[in-house]
């Protein structure tokens, strides 16, 4: 089965989605409202089931090679204390790839390049869609319009075609954290290539990357909409005192290459992931928030069963079927999952709750941190045909 296809979004999601499509013979145009598909934004850590959807998708290997696998790191106080270590060597022996940190303008690129320039519209912005046609969809974009037989809405968490499909859902929450973010300008010694700091109603994280510098993330309580006129210098009076290398990190990056954004999630669950044949896919199906590390490892997973289905279901209607199917419990559950994690671990505040936390953190053994990435990242990825 082929067809055409329109991705809305040039995202990590819409970008894999896009893929997959050109992989099981479908023409693909992929939509950006964005002037520049540029390669911005901080960091990223794929684990082995977004790395094996990547496979899938063709582009594992060119990914492993950009990438710095996580063998050692873990979880700690400000102090400096380690809560849990976590042991990257166990995960690979298990699921045959360790975590691994990339610039997520990196991945962007690479998954960028994997597709002709000439299907990629950006500057377009879908204003509306007709699903008068029960075997074809027209977008309007402006002045102009698309027509195909199948529409993959990634445009994101604030999804507009999310929100015409489905008027009666709230769209989407925020969390209750903000998360502000950077690279560092310069490489930086680090003694472990990924780690978390929990403090009350504060996180502070770092991804180490293969060219020395890091990415760092402070995730803190806030209410939305807060912003500070010097974001770094904030972060300096926030975490100037907690345990090296965060310090440092905060010093080798520019003030200008701090990003700051709201952490919103879809609370409420979607009723299906698809309506006719528009399928929603990565954010715009289940934007989560970030504390497992799945966001973008759920929409790649997205990407590889929507083209596994579509490649070997009879018509487009049993593919979106099964594609809902499989992908909506699951995705669910791992948004679920993420958000209970935050509130146990950087929103919590109450000093008793906390030190309970830290003391079944420290006694649990070095399997149950394991075990618990593996709970989610242990997924094996359907064949294209």
């Amino acid at each position: 089965m082929g067809g055409s296809a329109v991705v809305v979004g040039g995202g990590i999601g819409g970008l894999a989605a896009a893929i997959g499509l050109r992989l099981i013979g479908w023409e693909v145009t992929v939509v950006e409202r964005a002037p520049v598909l540029a390669d911005v934004g901080a960091g990223i850590s794929l684990h082995a089931n977004g790395i094996r959807a990547l496979d899938v998708l063709g582009v594992g290997e060119a990914v492993r090679a950009a990438a710095r696998p996580q063998y050692t790191g873990g979880t700690r106080v400000p102090g400096g204390g380690w809560l849990a270590r976590m042991d990257g060597t166990a995960l690979e022996r298990e699921l045959g790839t360790p975590i691994a940190g990339i610039p997520r303008a990196v991945l962007h690129h690479l998954l960028r390049t994997a597709l002709p320039s000439e299907c990629l519209v950006v500057g377009a912005e879908v204003t509306s869609v007709d699903r008068s046609d029960p075997n074809r969809v027209r977008l309007l974009l402006g002045d102009a319009a698309l027509e195909a037989d199948l529409v993959v809405a990634a445009d994101g968490v604030g999804s507009r075609l999310r929100a015409q499909l489905f008027p009666q859902h709230p769209g989407p929450a925020y969390s209750g954290s903000t998360v502000l973010r950077a690279i560092t300008e310069r490489p930086v010694e680090l003694a472990t290539d990924f780690e978390l700091t929990w403090g009350k109603g504060a996180e502070f994280g770092h991804i180490a990357f293969t060219d020395g510098r890091a990415e760092w993330h402070a995730v803190l309580n806030s209410p939305p909409g807060a912003r500070h006129t010097d974001a770094l210098a904030a972060m300096r009076r926030r975490f100037g005192d907690w345990h090296d290398p965060i310090p440092e990190l905060l010093g080798a990056t520019r003030s200008d290459a701090v990003l700051h954004h709201d952490i919103h999630e879809l609370v409420t669950p979607l009723p299906s992931f698809t309506a006719g044949r528009i399928v929603l896919l990565g954010d715009a199906a289940h934007a989560m928030t970030p504390n497992l590390g799945q966001g973008a490892c759920q929409a790649l997973e997205d990407a590889a069963v929507l083209a596994a289905a579509l490649a070997t279901e009879p018509t487009v209607e049993s593919a979106l079927a099964r594609y809902d199917t499989e992908r909506r419990p699951r995705s669910q559950s791992v948004a679920r999952a993420a958000r209970q994690a935050g509130r146990m671990g950087q929103q919590l505040t109450n000093p008793l709750a906390v030190a309970v936390r830290n003391t079944a953190l420290r006694l649990a053994p070095s399997r149950a941190t394991v075990h618990t990435i593996l709970r989610h990242a242990d997924w094996t990825p359907p064949g294209l045909g």
